[in-house]
């Protein structure tokens, strides 16, 4: 009887926890659907429980066979309880590291890993905690097993052996006992640093989607503006017709066309930035005035007949992308004569978008040199391009903005850029195009030869706020940390939920820096946010710990790692430099503070064992 007592009093043990786990798992879905997924189905949270019933079967068998093993060790019921909980942390890691694969996204990524580690904690974290919200419910059978050991008799062997190491028994319980508290003590610390992660993840969703809230807006009013600009021409469409014989050798004629690109073309303009306020947003756009010259020579290929050209269809053409943008008529003066463009293209070959007008262009006209000017006056937002379509080209721009972009296929030969704004100018030449002036009715990439410049407003708070989110385990862990070592040399323990209540002030840092820096710059909004969590955590220790120096040592520290972070965020190219030997220094500075702790007590145990 007592052997099946044995067997049977594990396993019902851990299926008691282990349905209680399932059930506690099911109850947190209905809630999260209920306050954050209102158009879920209730009904799921009785598939999730079952599914999280099914899939944590082998917890079911683990614990099975630990629950005994931990019972027959000799140790106090409390180191035993201790074993249960890190044996059921270690249960949960498995289906961490799996369930977080369904997940991650964009799998390739330089951000995988980093999306897969943090779901893999968040995921072990929940699992974590809904055992333990298990186990707090099972707690007097919990209880009451791990009293059954102490409860034996003793056989006269077992007394004598006791006999013998009465001597031992002064000196070892108390220094074993303090290295286990100190062990477990640690392991709770270490999964508690685990699950603050999670409300992290919701910190890092709450940036983007701010973020995209921002970008919806700058979209909004781009389109009510006008979008980014791009700038193709002017270039001559000119028709013609070729005769060919088929298969059964009658005559067909073909109509094509040839595009007529500018010998030389110079573009010059500027840029005058408008920032627009759209609630707690500032979206940055343009006007820009544009003078182009330039010249043609109509030059037409050998092997076409200039009888066949139909030069009364010819038309002058000029690509843009958005006609919103257009402030005022667009007039080419071309041969002497003022044309004014009007919406449309005959052809797509270069752009889809663009303008266009019917020119006089006869046969006398071939071989000599057109020359033409226009103005153009539009307005746009973000980016404005140049497509280089001639022989040689010529951009010259300046702006008050001082804070541009040059991108796209090439960039400025001279540029100047300083607090009263910028001056550039790009010039490209016959050799540097896979093209010539006459293109015969191919299929033209313009972006894939468009150069120009990007109006950048300085609003890059939601990249240097997610930037610090990743920093957020190197806070909690060091935080942490510090406590636990100051608790364990001070002799005043924290309890969990005081660590919990510490992690959540270091998350809301993140909040507090995310909703601050939308209304007043990012470095203030930095200071701001770190002032008052450093204030919160070095009162909260004061209270605890009753020292003023404890409470500035942990004020002095929190403030270095603040300090030592923002300059992290601030740097580029060396932020892996400087962060290696940064978190190389506070690991040094850590394990020298810390070599007087004595770990297992060994000073009281020699006292004792001297004393016998």
């Amino acid at each position: 009887m007592q052997l099946l007592n044995s067997i049977v009093k594990p396993i019902l043990l851990a299926a008691r926890i282990w349905i209680l786990t399932s059930l506690v798992f099911g109850v947190g879905w209905l809630l999260y659907s209920v306050f954050f997924e209102p158009g879920m189905e209730l009904w799921i949270s009785i598939i999730a429980t079952i599914c999280a019933a099914v899939g944590s079967l082998p917890v079911l068998l683990v614990l099975s066979i630990v629950l005994p093993r931990i019972e027959h060790l000799p140790i106090p019921k409390g180191d035993k309880i201790n074993r249960l909980v890190l044996a059921s942390f270690i249960c949960t890691l498995p289906y961490g590291l799996t369930g977080s694969i369904f997940f991650t996204r964009n799998y390739g990524s330089n951000q995988y890993w980093n999306d897969y580690l943090l779901y893999s904690l968040a995921v072990s974290a929940v699992l974590f905690a809904c055992s333990i919200v298990a186990m707090l419910l099972t707690r007097n059978s919990i209880l009451q097993f791990f009293s059954s050991m102490q409860e034996q008799t003793y056989s006269l062997t077992q007394i004598n052996q006791q006999m013998e190491t009465e001597q031992q028994s002064y000196v070892l319980p108390e220094g074993k006992t303090h290295s286990n508290k100190t062990l477990f003590k640690g392991l709770i610390t270490g999964a508690l640093i685990l699950i603050m992660m999670i409300p992290t993840i919701f910190v890092s969703n709450l940036v983007t989607e701010r973020e995209k809230r921002q970008e919806d807006v700058v979209k909004e009013v781009s389109s009510k503006w006008a979008s980014e600009q791009t700038i193709a021409g002017p270039y001559i469409y000119i028709p013609y017709t070729v005769n060919v014989t088929d298969k059964d050798n009658k005559v067909e004629t073909i109509s094509k066309h040839l595009l007529l690109l500018p010998d030389n073309l110079d573009i010059a303009g500027s840029l005058s930035p408008e920032i627009r306020p759209r609630s707690i947003y500032k979206v940055l756009l343009y006007k820009s005035s544009l003078k182009s010259n330039g010249n043609f020579s109509i030059h037409i290929p050998r092997e076409i007949n200039p009888a066949s050209l139909q030069l009364a269809d010819a038309k002058i053409c000029f690509g843009i992308t958005d006609f919103k943008g257009i402030e005022e008529r667009v007039v080419i003066n071309f041969n002497a004569t003022s044309y004014e463009l009007s919406p449309g293209l005959p052809v797509n070959d270069i752009d889809t978008n663009g303008l266009s007008a019917p020119i006089n262009l006869t046969a006398a006209d071939l071989g000599k040199r057109i020359d033409f000017n226009m103005q153009l006056k539009i307005k746009g937002s973000e980016r404005l391009h140049f497509v280089p379509l001639s022989g040689n080209s010529s951009v010259s721009l300046q702006s008050t903005w001082n804070n541009p972009s040059f991108d796209g296929n090439n960039l400025p030969g001279e540029r100047k850029v300083d607090k009263d704004g910028f001056a550039a100018k790009w010039t490209i030449n016959k050799a540097n195009l896979p093209f010539g002036t006459i293109l015969r009715g191919n299929e033209f990439n313009k972006n894939s030869f468009a150069f120009g410049v990007s109006m950048l407003q300085p609003a890059d708070q939601y990249a240097k706020t997610m930037r610090s989110i990743k920093y957020a385990i190197l806070f909690i862990g060091l935080t942490f940390s510090l406590f636990f070592i100051v608790e364990v040399m001070q002799k005043r323990p924290l309890h969990p939920v005081q660590y919990v209540l510490v992690g959540l002030a270091l998350v809301i840092f993140y909040t507090l820096l995310l909703s601050f820096s939308e209304f007043i710059l990012f470095d203030q909004a930095y200071l701001i946010a770190s002032l008052a969590t450093i204030l919160l955590i070095t009162l909260y220790t004061k209270s605890h710990f009753e020292s003023w120096k404890t409470a500035m040592l942990f004020g002095s520290v929190l403030s270095g790692l603040y300090g030592f972070i923002f300059i992290l965020i601030r740097l580029e190219d060396t932020a892996l430099l400087v962060g290696s030997i940064g978190l190389f220094l506070v690991l040094a500075m850590v394990m020298y503070g810390s070599r007087k702790i004595n770990w297992y007590n060994t000073t009281n145990a020699k006292n004792e064992l001297a004393s016998i």
